[in-house]
């Protein structure tokens, strides 16, 4: 049987930055060599979910699906970036039972108000963008935008978790800085652990 990895998984509110960073992250230790995978919950939410409708169950199934995802990777021996919101610290949670002590939670921290300023530039893709506009519209006024489900920060809290591995506070970081703040946290750990 493989020697299992080590997982990081990266969440915060949409917006926070958590992509980019992770993203980042992932480039900069596959430059070193190191055996790493990257999973982004937006990519995979179309696998899970061809037309998402962003519902509470269909969410929580998406995330119980990406956990498995990780696991199976994770399993492998490699070295597992995840990247997704997960704003119920029990889907966190899912993952750290499953992984145990070679789990860690990166908590991409940012104000409200920076989230929405960030999501606001960007582009249509994966997710649809002015996500945190077209909710506070609907808070507002109760008009309804097609495929827009409950937005995290709006209309449910993003839930900390007290025994969360690292948080980042990326209010006023340049990319660089929190790309170097994040590895420095996860280097510390793959190469003072070695097996």
């Amino acid at each position: 049987m493989a020697t299992t990895g080590y997982c990081f998984w990266f969440v915060g509110l949409p917006g926070c930055g958590k992509s980019s960073i992770s993203k980042r992250v992932y480039k900069a230790l596959l430059d070193k060599g190191i055996d790493v995978v990257y999973l982004e919950m937006d990519k995979l939410r179309k696998k899970y979910f061809p037309n998402p409708k962003y519902t509470a169950d269909e969410r929580e199934k998406a995330y119980e699906l990406f956990v498995e995802d990780g696991c199976r990777e994770f399993m492998k021996g490699k070295v597992v970036i995840m990247d997704g919101t997960a704003y119920k610290v029990k889907m966190r949670q899912l993952a750290r039972k499953k992984m145990g002590e070679k789990f860690f939670e990166i908590y991409v921290k940012c104000k409200i108000e920076t989230a929405i300023k960030r999501e606001s530039q960007r582009e249509n893709g994966l997710v649809m963008a002015n996500l945190y506009k077209k909710a506070l519209d609907r808070k507002n006024t109760g008009k309804q935008y097609p495929g827009l489900g409950e937005v995290i920060g709006v209309d449910v809290p993003f839930e900390e978790d007290k025994n969360c591995d690292f948080v980042l506070e990326n209010d006023e970081l340049e990319l660089d800085m929190a790309v170097s703040m994040c590895l420095g946290f996860i280097e510390k750990i793959l190469f003072n652990n070695k097996d």
